[in-house]
């Protein structure tokens, strides 16, 4: 039996407290349990973006706002960052001001329910934070919504990997050893969550297919690392 809840509205509601509750930890905990290849991991997903000078770009879970940050060292995009957790979204503001970016919309609200208006984005990113949703249809309706004509759909999400014997180490370490060291820097339920919501996620097929069925004209997948991270794309037709 699942420990946690993995869908629905309560599913939500404890994400919300549990990202308010490791807000201040969450960034050295995410480099320190990955060993730093979470940087290297969102560096080749940034580079899979169409970016260009000035298109509009809404990245959704934003966390602390290391994916839009990064892009705006790259490319002067119209940015948008957006989270659940009001502390997230805080440290995000506060982060913004000490690298002096300047022209960054800050909001807290709901993936499944963009505070946005239809046809107003052109590229919408979620890294991470796709997996922690309450319903997945109702979140892509939105992305389609809130994406012009010929968007991009960019998901960047942890998988099961494929190679068996990466595989088991990586599970070995994800569900016994990070779980752990999590407890040890932060008393939130959220490193043992983790393991568990990436098992309860759907195969990557699946997620592509629920794109398509969300309107989108395309969808692909391109795993990292032997599969144990996966970026999904997604485009909107014409």
């Amino acid at each position: 039996m699942p420990e946690f809840i993995h869908k629905g509205d309560d599913k939500k509601k404890f994400v919300q407290k549990m990202f308010d509750d490791i807000s201040l930890q969450y960034d050295f905990l995410n480099h320190i349990l990955s060993l730093g290849t979470d940087i290297y991991w969102r560096k080749k997903f940034i580079k899979q973006l169409p970016l260009k000078r000035g298109v509009c770009l809404l990245d959704v879970a934003c966390g602390t706002g290391d994916v839009g940050f990064e892009i705006l060292t790259k490319v002067p995009v119209k940015l948008i960052c957006l989270d659940y957790s009001f502390n997230m979204i805080k440290l995000a503001r506060n982060k913004a001001k000490a690298k002096q970016f300047d022209n960054v919309l800050f909001l807290q609200g709901d993936g499944e329910k963009l505070p946005l208006k239809s046809e107003s984005v052109d590229i919408l990113t979620i890294s991470y934070g796709f997996r922690n949703l309450g319903h997945y249809e109702n979140a892509l309706k939105e992305f389609y919504r809130v994406l012009r004509p010929g968007g991009t759909l960019g998901i960047l999400e942890f998988s099961e990997s494929k190679s068996k014997i990466l595989g088991t180490l990586f599970q070995f370490y994800f569900n016994h050893v990070l779980p752990r060291i999590g407890a040890f820097f932060s008393k939130s339920d959220a490193y043992r969550y983790l393991p568990e919501s990436v098992a309860h996620f759907p195969p990557r097929e699946e997620i592509c297919r629920k794109i398509i069925y969300s309107g989108f004209k395309r969808s692909t997948y391109k795993d990292l690392t032997f599969g144990i991270t996966t970026i999904f794309s997604g485009t909107k037709g014409e």
